[in-house]
């Protein structure tokens, strides 16, 4: 064993030790359990079945050159839903894997967007375990929340932890714009629901209870103002849980408002839209809008019965007896042409590469391959 091979090895030692510390202090999981995924043999693992026999292999993006070289790249992880322990370590553990995934790549990517939903319920003890879980990240993140994160509380321990839902930065001559889309119109004070019942509600999805899903008037003139000073030919790119498109209503896979927000971004040359809340890859474009949805660590949605967008390229259906089936995480390069290509880092299948050219030539160029199963 070389020095160089020696000295990863203690460095992923003593990264392990140190976010163990961190997540027993949380009671959030055992020593053997967190060994087990932090730890195993990937080899041994993957002949059981549990996780890929690789941690995060990209796929060459062939062509690049034509839509414009990485000008640099970011990770994501995104839907962890955890509950308290004692309830659920298994997305526990499927989220101490996306950290691990990140960590191993190198290059680092520029940084890590977390798109929403980190909790299952929105309480301190699963917000705050979140937070422990990503603070072992080694580049930093950038947080999005989701619904399942904010109507317990109305967005109070979001807010204390990670600070205002609606924000955004400049990097590398890109406008990132985090954007609020999981506002509902009060169903919760006539009905007389507690708290809980509300957050209930709300993540229960299809009921007929709750509103749909919308950026609303106060979040739509926010970005407004915020793009005022962006000159059109900056290209932008808009993290947003719930998809700025109708796709399937009655699932909340839905954005009320999207039609007005995507005329607030139809001025501009080039617009990449990152969304997570759906669980599976999916893919739309819209004008000038290319939107990506993005994979969940701890379980696959199917796809809706109607409202698919014809871009998508599904993925393969899920195995119910696999943990990490039709799970991942995943990596955008951002090319400086302000197009994106993305790497769908499916746990238990080869990684996908959705390239730009796909997307902007409606489909002409570039397909992925098809799934070999039929979709879930």
């Amino acid at each position: 064993m070389s020095s160089r091979h020696k000295s990863v090895e203690t460095k992923h030692y003593e990264e392990r030790e140190s976010l163990f510390r961190g997540l027993t202090r949380l009671g959030a999981v055992s020593r053997r359990g967190f060994l087990r995924v932090a730890g195993a043999s990937a080899g041994v693992a993957a002949a059981k079945g549990l996780l890929a026999p690789h941690s995060f292999q990209l796929v060459e993006v062939a062509g690049a050159e034509e839509s414009g070289a990485p000008g640099f790249n970011f990770a994501y992880i995104s839907d962890t839903h955890l509950y308290t322990r004692d309830i659920n370590d298994r997305f526990v553990r499927s989220a101490l894997k996306a950290v691990a995934d990140v960590n191993a790549l190198d290059p680092q990517p520029d940084f890590v967007l977390f798109g929403g939903d980190l909790a299952q319920l929105g309480q301190k003890e699963e917000l705050a375990l979140g937070a422990q879980i990503l603070k072992e990240l080694r580049a930093p993140v950038k947080m999005m929340v989701g619904e399942h994160d904010w109507f317990l509380d109305m967005g109070e321990q979001w807010r204390a932890l990670f600070g205002a839902p609606q924000y955004s930065f400049d990097h590398k001559g890109v406008h990132f714009v985090t954007l609020m889309s999981v506002e509902e119109k009060d169903f919760w004070t006539a009905r007389g629901m507690t708290p809980m019942e509300r957050m209930q509600t709300v993540a229960g999805l299809d009921n007929g209870v709750q509103s749909r899903f919308e950026v609303g008037a106060a979040g739509r003139e926010w970005l407004k103002q915020d793009l005022a000073k962006i000159d059109t030919k900056t290209p932008v790119v808009v993290f947003s849980h719930s998809p700025l498109y109708k796709y399937y209503r009655n699932w909340n896979f839905w954005t009320e408002d999207a039609d007005e927000v995507q005329a607030i971004l139809a001025r501009f040359d080039k617009v990449t839209v990152i969304h997570g809340h759906t669980h599976q890859l999916l893919l739309n474009r819209i004008g000038n809008i290319n939107f990506y949805g993005l994979l969940s660590t701890a379980w696959p949605w199917p796809y809706a019965p109607e409202g698919l967008p014809k871009l998508t390229v599904q993925m393969n259906r899920a195995d119910p007896f696999n943990a990490f089936e039709g799970c991942g995480d995943g990596q955008l390069d951002v090319l400086t042409s302000g197009m994106i290509d993305k790497v769908y880092n499916l746990w238990n299948r080869d990684p996908v590469t959705i390239r730009s050219t796909y997307l902007i030539s409606n489909g002409a160029r570039d397909r992925p391959p098809a799934t070999t199963l039929s979709s879930y």
